[in-house]
């Protein structure tokens, strides 16, 4: 009673036999860029510049943290004394 019940032979989907009324447009070319060796080793030195000096920030900004925490923890010993 509750079982689907499915056909026996699959209906083919109805064909689309629409055809367009205008052709279609055709795409322009991209006008071709030249990029020398000396722009592209510019673009990656920049990148690896930009990435150290990245990385040289959140070194020191962890470093700043693990200083706080100890500073705090020295701080609070000796209050309790």
């Amino acid at each position: 009673m509750f079982l689907p019940k499915y056909p026996d032979a699959p209906t083919p989907p109805a064909a689309h036999t629409h055809t367009p009324a205008d052709p279609a447009p055709t795409r322009r070319s991209l006008p071709s860029i030249s990029i020398d060796q000396k722009t592209v080793a510019a673009v990656l030195v920049g990148g690896v510049v930009l990435t150290a000096l990245l990385a040289a920030v959140a070194v020191t900004a962890i470093s700043v943290a693990v200083a706080a925490v100890v500073l705090r923890s020295l701080l609070r010993d000796q209050h309790r004394r």
